[in-house]
């Protein structure tokens, strides 16, 4: 059952700069549509799911409103300071056109990146978390130049951690009492990646 994984970044002051924003990402099976207002009626319903918020430390929207002015904040691509961009996507089936879920990645200007994924319980355990994963590391790795990400990740949360480590990430140490939320202790595992995983390379790229 994965939902949402973490990948933190070092800090650094540099302006980013955003490269194709607007671009939507295609693998075989998916498309990676640059994330906008409107992409909110679409995916409300979804995000009222208790499910996908098990391992992390969020609640589902509390209106369709409040989503919609998030996702318009959003579509700026870039944080208010300049010094990060804001990636956000809604992942669709390309044959369907049924959105399955979203994608972020927020990219720092020393080339680190934080990135985060969440697939709709209905379409968990298709493959597609990973697809879609494997197109926006591609992304990072090659456009943006991202030389370093690791992930925090609820220790818990075995769908996700099965998940990195088929993207290549490697575990680095454990944290102990990381945070507290849903009446629970979370206890996180740090997981490393240093450059482009070389299952990216056997992934379609259009």
């Amino acid at each position: 059952m994965a939902n949402k994984l973490s990948l933190m970044p070092h800090n650094n002051s540099t302006m980013m700069k955003l490269i194709a924003h607007q671009t939507t990402l295609e693998t075989s099976r998916l498309l990676l549509e640059p994330l906008v207002e409107s992409h909110a009626v679409h995916i409300y319903r979804q995000l009222q799911d208790e499910r996908l918020y098990q391992f992390i430390p969020q609640e589902p929207p509390i209106s369709l409103q409040v989503l919609q002015t998030r996702y318009r904040t959003l579509s700026s691509r870039l944080s208010p300071d300049g010094q990060e961009a804001w990636l956000n996507w809604a992942v669709s089936l390309r044959q369907f056109e049924t959105y399955i879920g979203t994608l972020e990645a927020t990219v720092y200007a020393n080339r680190t990146a934080a990135v985060a994924y969440m697939i709709f319980p209905p379409f968990w355990q298709q493959g597609y978390a990973k697809e879609g994963c494997l197109r926006l590391l591609n992304h990072l790795f090659n456009d943006y130049q991202v030389n370093i990400m690791t992930a925090q990740i609820d220790t818990r949360n075995v769908a996700s951690i099965e998940l990195i480590k088929s993207l290549g990430f490697h575990h680095i140490s454990t944290k102990e009492n990381a945070d507290f939320f849903k009446g629970c202790v979370s206890h996180e595992y740090r997981y490393e990646c240093m450059s482009s995983p070389s299952s990216l390379t056997h992934l379609p790229v259009r």
